[in-house]
Order: structure tokens, then C-alpha cells, then sequence
């Protein structure tokens, strides 16, 4: 019989051997080609690691799992790491943790106020909604496409226990003011990081991630993101409370924190009193939390190990084509609003936002769909303003509870009026420039 480790490195090495026949040649770009806003980016490195991963046939969190917790942990400036299987349900992970009875008087209870954005990504408001608090919605900045600061604070009200906001396509909200209007006011930050991996803002005199600032933070790794394991996301932070309950709630709501398929290495297996249990009731089955099975696969996570490697590069990327565009577009302002990088801020950018002035003589839709005729894939600021999306239709006729604070002008304007294109590492300098001389050409034409 063969060294099983003598067949792996064979099995390993026909796996890069595969990746070359199989994804190894690029046909170069062609005006008229597909141009995607976004996608996976990879090489044998994410196969062969997914392969290795499945060799061991550990299915659930194991040794690439702790290596990716590990390592992103220390990228972002964090002492702790979650992975989970998706951004969304980092979400509602970051934000039920925030609702756990083990944070006595500080938790969040039904019917306290979260300050939010309108205009982003449902799965931000979701948790908020679902955990029984009350979403309360502010306007947005131009051409920032984040929260405005004035709105946030006129939003305040004695209910309000937390802010819960997005960095949206990689530009960071005023990050340094928001953390001192929270700390100042007592309340949780959660930083939807999602969009946003790899940027930095100056806080406190010192460049931090986004992600490592708020309590808690978020991120996604859906093949359009930063990185990617197809499916996957994380919760980070450095309160060690706060990671115990993000983990039991990830964790079935379990109160035990052993790894899988280890037991006992909490110590207290057979020993305490819990509730009501019976005392030295099992550990392993001891509840503290009403909670989920949000957890990754460990071949999830050693894809994320080798995109993890490559992340410096995806982020210089990412603004390198981000300058490209506003450079080559810089002629448009007067009928397009051009976005800005937030100040003091390094961004790591997930999209090129375009918002069509009021006056400009052709509307979105007409560029939209000029850019989509010529194979150009664009998309929307998302759900635009959320309040006007289907799902709240119900919550305005039933009286489910939540609060707009003030007008949210701008939020309409980019529901009216905006949209994004790509500027992921896969974008070649020949689809910027296509891209560019098509929103230009269409542009002087009118």
C-alpha cells in the first residue's frame, strides 16, 4: 500500500497541474466583452488549499478555520475572530450579541433605538428589526455616500443604546467622529465592514482598519468581496465578553466554548450548576443563549487562507482602478456627481459610484442601460432608500416600529439618480479605459 502523505502531495500537485488546463489562460479583452462589476480572483493556490482541506475530510471548523480566525484577527489589529458562513449572518451575529443577557444592564432590549443609514444593504437593518429594537433611519452625505454626521446627532434620542452602520463600497464613515459620538453617549458601535475590507482611517493620531474601531465588526466573503470563500463571513473584536457570546450564538447558543471534536478543554465538563439543570450537568449541553448554527466548513475557510495571502494586493488593486476611473472621468462633473474619498481616510474600495446631476440632460436609467447594451455590468447603491423597498410595506400598514429622522434627500437622490461600476483586481487598464470612454462617449452625445 502507498505512503497516504506520498499520495496526498500527489493529488496536491496535480490540482495546480489541473488549475493551469483549466483556468491558467486568459483571453485578452475585446471591446464588447463582458466586463463583470466584480469577481472571484484566484489561482492554484485557493484550489490547491480547498483540496488539501478536503483530503482531511474534517467538515466542520478545524485547522484552517483557526489559521484564517488566526490571521485575519491580526490583519484588522483585533484579538478575536469568528468565521461564519456568510456577512449577513455576521450581521445579525454582531448585533444579537448585543442583546445577551451577559451584558446586564447595557444589553439591548426590545423596543431601544439603533441609528442607522436609509440608503445600504438590508442584512444591516435586518438585526436590528428581527432582535426587537428600533431602527432609526438618517440621511446620507454627498459624495461621501455615508452617514451624514449632523443627522446622527439630531437622531439621538434617550432610547438610543447603539449605532449600526455600513462603509459603503469602501469608503469609510467619518470613523474617529462616529466612535467619539458613541463613546461620548454610551452607545455600541457596529461597524458593517463587509464592503470596506483593508481600508484605514487616522483615529486618534494612528491609521487603524475599519472593522477593528467599533465593538464589533463585520465582514463578508461572498465572491464579489474583498476576498472570498464563496460563501463565509466574520465577526472581529477585541472584547473578550463579546466574543464568548458571538461564538454561543454562532454555536447553537451553547454556553461551552470546547472546539469541535475536542472535549473538555474548558475544564468544567461535569462540574457547576446551570439554570436550573441538574449540577454537574453536561457542559457540552449547556445553553446560555437562544442561538444559531451559523459556523463555515473548513474548506470555506482554507480557501480564505490562501485569498488571505493575496489581500495586500487585492487592496492596491482595488484603489489603483478606483484612481484610473476618477482620473479619466474627471471631465464629467458637471452632469455626473463623482465620488470622493473620505477624509483622512485610506479606502479599499469595492465599487465606483456615479450619481446623474438633477439638471444633466439624460437619466440614469438611459446611461444604465447605454453601459449594460455594451456589456458593461452595473448595479445600484443597493436597496436605495430602504423604506421604500417592498419588505416594509407590511411594517407601514401593521405599525411595526420604527423612526426616519429628519428628510432623507440624498437618500432619495441615490435611489433616483445613482449607480456603480467595478474596480475589482480582475479589471485590466483595456476594460477601465472602455469602461471610461463609453460613460464619456455617452455623456457629451446628449
Amino acid at each position: 500500500m502507498r505512503d497516504p502523505q506520498a499520495v496526498r502531495e500527489e493529488i496536491l500537485s496535480l490540482t495546480e497541474e489541473y488549475y493551469q488546463a483549466r483556468f491558467g489562460r486568459e483571453e485578452p479583452f475585446r471591446p464588447g466583452d463582458r466586463i463583470s462589476y466584480a469577481g472571484r480572483v484566484f489561482d492554484q493556490a485557493e484550489l490547491r488549499a480547498l483540496v488539501d482541506a478536503s483530503l482531511d475530510f474534517w467538515l466542520t471548523a478545524g485547522r484552517f478555520t483557526r489559521q484564517f480566525e488566526s490571521g485575519l484577527a491580526e490583519y484588522l489589529g483585533t484579538r478575536y475572530c469568528s468565521l461564519v458562513n456568510s456577512g449577513s449572518s455576521a450581521n445579525l451575529l454582531a448585533f444579537a450579541a448585543l442583546t445577551s443577557p451577559l451584558l446586564g444592564e447595557r444589553r439591548i432590549q426590545k423596543g431601544d433605538e439603533v441609528l442607522t443609514a436609509a440608503a445600504g444593504f438590508p442584512t444591516t437593518v435586518a438585526p436590528i428589526i428581527q432582535c426587537g429594537a428600533v431602527p432609526v433611519f438618517v440621511d446620507i452625505a454627498l459624495p461621501w455616500y455615508n452617514v451624514s454626521l449632523e443627522a446622527l446627532e439630531r437622531a439621538l434620542s434617550p432610547r438610543t443604546r447603539a449605532v449600526m452602520l455600513a462603509h459603503t463600497l469602501g469608503n469609510p464613515f467619518p470613523l474617529e467622529a462616529v466612535r467619539r459620538f458613541c463613546d461620548r453617549h454610551g452607545l455600541w458601535l457596529v461597524e458593517d465592514n463587509c464592503d470596506a475590507l483593508g481600508t484605514e482611517c487616522l483615529v486618534d493620531g494612528a491609521w487603524r482598519k475599519t472593522g477593528s474601531v467599533g465593538d464589533l465588526g463585520t465582514s463578508s466573503f461572498y465572491p464579489p468581496h474583498h476576498i472570498t470563500m464563496g460563501e463565509g463571513g466574520a465577526v472581529c473584536t477585541s472584547d473578550p465578553l463579546l466574543h464568548r457570546i458571538v461564538n454561543s450564538l454562532r454555536d447553537w447558543g451553547r454556553d461551552c466554548w470546547c472546539p469541535p471534536g475536542r472535549d473538555d478543554t474548558c475544564g468544567c465538563r461535569f462540574q457547576g450548576r446551570f439554570g436550573e439543570l441538574p449540577e454537574g450537568y453536561d457542559h457540552k449541553y449547556v445553553y446560555s443563549h437562544l442561538g444559531y448554527n451559523l459556523k463555515a466548513t473548513d474548506m470555506q475557510a482554507a480557501v480564505g487562507c490562501a485569498q488571505l495571502e493575496k489581500l495586500d494586493g487585492f487592496v492596491r488593486a482595488r484603489r489603483r482602478n478606483w484612481r484610473y476611473l476618477r482620473e479619466a472621468l474627471d471631465g464629467l462633473s458637471d452632469l455626473l456627481v463623482l465620488p470622493e474619498e473620505a477624509p483622512e481616510s485610506r479606502a479599499s474600495w469595492f465599487g465606483f459610484m456615479l450619481t446623474v446631476r438633477e439638471d444633466a440632460p439624460f437619466r440614469r436609467e438611459e446611461l444604465v442601460r447605454h453601459l449594460e447594451g455594451k456589456n458593461v455590468q452595473t448595479r445600484n447603491l443597493f436597496a436605495g432608500n430602504m423604506l421604500r423597498q417592498p419588505c416594509f410595506d407590511g411594517m407601514r400598514t401593521s405599525g411595526e416600529s420604527y423612526r426616519v429622522s429628519g428628510e432623507l434627500c440624498n437618500t432619495d437622490a441615490v435611489m433616483e439618480r445613482s449607480f456603480w461600476i467595478g474596480v475589482y483586481p480582475g479589471m485590466t487598464e483595456e476594460k477601465l479605459r472602455y469602461m471610461a470612454e463609453e460613460i464619456r462617449a455617452f455623456s457629451r452625445e446628449r
